[in-house]
């Protein structure tokens, strides 16, 4: 996971999460952990039914209840935090099954404080994601290696 700077920041997002899974009882409780931090204790968890198997309307977080309210209208890829202010961050969620160099770039734009991309623009193919030719080789200089995985051509997975 990965967040914007506290305020001022603008943008659709407040961040982005990469969760190993799609299964919010087993990915909340750290996330959640991590969030306190910024938000307090977090009463209320939105996501998108479709995105997510099945959850329990409530769970219980080391000793406190967190209610998940899921949503057919809520973006795909995103979650809503609420803290007990009322307080709302809302994080972009990455596919568990996205390219570790996709996730890290998509995180890092998400991130970004004066980032101001649309969950659609952030999850919008990149030249991270495009195929690169079979003749093509990766040079052997990291500084170069790392430009391409932050913005350049990147092999696919097999």
């Amino acid at each position: 996971m990965k967040l914007k700077p506290k305020a001022p920041t603008t943008g659709h997002v407040d961040g982005a999460w990469w969760p190993r899974s799609r299964d919010l009882s087993t990915e909340l409780p750290a996330l959640l952990a991590v969030l306190a931090i910024r938000l307090g204790r977090v009463g209320r968890v939105s996501y998108n039914l479709t995105t997510w198997n099945p959850a329990d309307r409530r769970l219980n977080i080391d000793g406190h209840r967190v209610r998940l309210g899921g949503f057919h209208a809520q973006h795909p890829h995103a979650i809503d935090v609420i803290g007990p202010t009322g307080t709302r961050l809302t994080l972009l969620v990455l596919p568990p099954e996205t390219d570790p160099a996709t996730a890290h770039h998509i995180l890092m734009t998400a991130a970004g404080r004066d980032n101001v991309d649309s969950i659609d623009e952030l999850l919008a193919p990149t030249a991270v994601t495009a195929p690169v030719p079979a003749d093509r080789d990766l040079p052997d200089d990291p500084a170069v290696q790392r430009w391409e995985v932050d913005g350049g051509l990147v092999p696919q997975r097999t």
